[in-house]
């Protein structure tokens, strides 16, 4: 309904989104721990930190998630990626403008957990980046 408010066939953009996914069709989020306890006890994810501020929950590709991990999270311990199904959640993501003009999926609702497929620790390294696990390459 929204993508047809604004003269484009929704099948079109979800086709065109599962292209940008790529053919795992998965999507990642980075955060904290507490924050994915606090998800644990609620039954559902409902965002934490910029997602609250910003009203949608941020998202990235594979291709996107080092990077925002690069930008965002730096030097930042106790870190998670969680694996999510596209699949599960697609009625909820629009793809949007954002940084280098790249387009990066955004929730507009909440995500369930049933969507999760992983969830992995986010090591922390000297230099401050982190080692994504072996199932991310």
């Amino acid at each position: 309904a929204f993508y047809e408010s604004l003269g484009f066939c929704e099948d079109a953009v979800v086709s065109f989104g599962k292209r940008l996914i790529g053919d795992d069709e998965t999507l990642y989020k980075i955060l904290h721990e507490q924050d994915w306890e606090r998800a644990l006890a609620d039954g559902v994810f409902r965002g934490c930190g910029i997602d609250l501020t910003d009203g949608f929950i941020h998202l990235s590709t594979k291709v996107q998630a080092v990077e925002t991990a690069r930008r965002y999270f730096a030097s930042q311990d106790h870190l998670l990626l969680i694996t999510l199904s596209a699949e599960k959640i697609v009625e909820t993501i629009r793809w949007e403008t954002s940084r280098e003009n790249a387009l990066f999926p955004h929730v507009y609702g909440d995500v369930p957990l049933s969507a999760v497929v992983a969830i992995d620790p986010l090591v922390l390294r000297d230099d401050g980046s982190h080692r994504f696990p072996a199932s991310f390459s």
